[in-house]
């Protein structure tokens, strides 16, 4: 049986993450994980915080971790415009829980001036990398 694939480019602001034919893609949607494989139906969602997973063979799989974007399926391929992308391989730990420890510390505080959806999110964004970093 023949393999199929399709085209798949990931992007943020700055620079082109990946591009490439894959087998498999696996995201974040601000309503749940979803996969796409060949021959899926078009459709634009948006990413919320998490893991994209690029599957380019039945063995091999890549991971991202992302903190949110826009996702469309078209029949000519898939493109993934997001916020922040970093490979499961290059996240910094210790960093991620330096930021972890301050989000945390933040929403601790009782401080009236404290933009709690930003602390939150921060928050959410910490605790992603270090669970893609340690499954990687």
């Amino acid at each position: 049986m023949q393999s199929r694939s399709f085209h798949l480019e990931i992007r943020t602001p700055e620079k082109l993450i990946f591009e490439g034919d894959v087998a498999s893609v696996g995201a974040p949607g601000v309503e749940g994980n979803f996969q796409i494989l060949a021959g899926h139906i078009p459709f634009l969602t948006a990413l919320g915080v998490g893991e994209i997973r690029i599957g380019e063979s039945s063995e091999t799989q890549q991971r991202l971790a992302t903190s949110g974007g826009v996702f469309e399926v078209l029949r000519t391929g898939v493109t993934a415009l997001v916020e922040t992308a970093e490979w499961s391989s290059e996240i910094d730990i210790p960093r991620a829980e330096a930021a972890l420890t301050r989000a945390k510390e933040q929403l601790s505080d009782d401080n009236p001036d404290l933009n709690r959806p930003r602390a939150e999110a921060a928050l959410a964004r910490a605790q992603n990398r270090i669970k893609v970093a340690n499954n990687s």
